[in-house]
């Protein structure tokens, strides 16, 4: 199991934002957790100096593209980069420095698959370049695939099937648990058990990691398949848990693997 370090730029600015509460139509119910001085460079070269390959950027709406490459440069080959990403862009992202592409609702339009959108990703990057961002809210007994800040629900529901049939597609998937995202109140142990049981790729689980403790029960659920970020409950974003306790943790983790 990883520790995948994570970059949110909203309007070219580090943040720390509620995910829920993220809309193009309505601002002012926008919940901002933290917001950096630091630049996004700044937290790349902490990320590379750390080793920590295999974190995301994600740009949160427009005006974030230059802030993005900004911090792709800082660490080639460290990051994967999502927010808007579709066939015209996906290649750009992937020459100045990217590892991979994340990809939400270009292929999640509509409500539905878009699989010939994802057919034409796969043409043009290859597979192993491509993350499926299939964030998820639950409805009923079952997690609903979102799109669109997250505020649209698809009829696509996360199962094993689903999951399968996906990954020929791509490489990894990003998961973020939507309902709870950024408000720091422990993770869903029933998506992270769901997760460890039925992927057939390296997925990382983003939603409500608070503790030390929460990143052992990520691991002991997702039975070590599952990865795990961080956002808003770190010191450098502004909340209690040591950003080096984290790396440490890490560390010893890759240590164990290699063993």
């Amino acid at each position: 199991m990883r520790f995948r370090p994570c970059i949110d730029l909203h309007q070219g600015k580090v943040k720390q934002i509620v995910g829920g509460s993220l809309s193009d139509a309505d601002s002012e119910k926008l919940i901002t957790n933290f917001e950096s001085p630091r630049s996004p460079a700044h937290f790349a070269s902490m990320y590379c100096d750390d080793k920590l390959y295999g974190g995301h950027v994600i740009m949160l709406g427009p005006g974030n593209e230059h802030a993005a490459s900004e911090a792709i440069a800082a660490f080639p080959e460290g990051f994967q980069v999502g927010g808007g990403i579709n066939a015209e862009n996906a290649m750009r992202y992937l020459d100045i420095g990217a590892s991979h592409v994340i990809v939400t609702s270009y292929v999640f339009f509509g409500g539905h698959i878009q699989w010939e959108r994802l057919e034409e990703l796969v043409r043009a990057l290859g597979k192993k370049r491509i993350v499926l961002d299939l964030s998820c809210r639950k409805k009923g007994d079952s997690y609903v695939i979102v799109t669109d800040r997250w505020q649209v629900l698809t009829s696509q529901t996360i199962n094993a099937q689903l999951l399968e049939k996906l990954g020929s597609y791509c490489d990894e998937f990003l998961i973020h648990a939507a309902d709870i995202e950024g408000l720091k109140g422990g993770v869903d142990q029933e998506l992270i058990a769901l997760l460890g049981e039925i992927s057939p790729l390296n997925v990382t689980y983003a939603g409500g990691i608070r503790s030390i403790q929460d990143l052992e029960i990520t691991k002991e659920l997702g039975k070590s398949r599952v990865d795990a970020t961080i956002g808003s409950a770190l010191d450098i974003f502004g909340g209690t848990l040591p950003y080096k306790e984290v790396v440490q943790w890490h560390n010893r983790q890759q240590n164990k693997e290699q063993a």
